[in-house]
């Protein structure tokens, strides 16, 4: 069988309000999107690692850390409400026109999640490969709590609210209870492998997706100053370089 060929695609654009720069703003003396940049180059299965961005300060940064960056984002799918399949549409499109490159699967991630490797990337790629009749999979890790423990608030009827369970409805279900009474849940850390049959239907993942699991600590997503700070404190308690 004819080697698939694997893209691995980065979308980091500019726009972000939480923490303006975010993607290329240092953590542990470089950018951030350095991170994910350096671990999907040192994967064994990626034939080309792209970087989508709508900024030429993201891309020349970029660049400096061995991703490729052969076009720019247009501002209409670089927006706050922007999807993720936009881009990735726009890449394989680009690629298509411009490079007749057409790749089987894609891998798409994100600058904000510093400490994931290319033994995660390269971990999940290989549970896609070896089940033919997977569409997708994904990097996920478990839930700090669980989401049966969600709350939401509703209206009173008389200008306030109630705090009840978010999936419910009912404040009785809003009870705490033991974790252990709960099914494991998971959370994705931001890793999706797609096929690109997939990705032509509009998705990303499928209804026969497989995953592999990292540690809570790796899958640490860098929202906010809060995120900032964990992401640093981590990085000097994991020693890493």
């Amino acid at each position: 069988m004819a080697k698939l060929k694997i893209l691995g695609l980065i979308g980091a654009r500019s726009g972000s309000r939480g923490v303006p720069g975010k993607s290329i703003r240092p953590l542990g003396g470089k950018p951030l999107m350095a991170w994910i940049i350096e671990a999907a180059k040192a994967s064994k299965y990626l034939d080309r690692v792209i970087l989508s961005t709508d900024s030429e300060e993201y891309a020349a940064v970029g660049r400096q850390y061995g991703a490729e960056t052969p076009f720019l984002r247009p501002k209409e799918i670089a927006g706050d409400k922007s999807q993720d399949i936009e881009y990735i549409n726009h890449a394989l499109e680009w690629l298509r026109q411009k490079e007749s490159f057409f790749p089987d699967i894609v891998l798409r991630m994100l600058p904000t999640v510093p400490f994931q490797t290319a033994e995660d990337i390269d971990c999940l790629i290989e549970e896609l490969l070896k089940d033919p009749e997977a569409d997708s999979g994904v990097v996920i890790a478990e839930a700090r709590q669980n989401p049966a423990k969600a709350l939401k608030l509703v209206d009173d009827g008389k200008g306030g609210n109630y705090v009840v369970n978010y999936f419910t409805g009912r404040g009785t279900d809003a009870t705490p209870t033991d974790r252990q009474r709960h099914e494991k849940a998971y959370f994705r850390a931001n890793i999706i492998a797609s096929r690109v049959d997939l990705i032509k239907r509009g998705f990303l993942q499928g209804d026969r997706c497989r995953y592999h699991i990292i540690p809570q600590e790796r899958a640490v997503d860098i929202d906010n100053e809060v995120d900032f700070s964990i992401a640093e404190q981590l990085m000097n308690k994991m020693k890493i370089k």
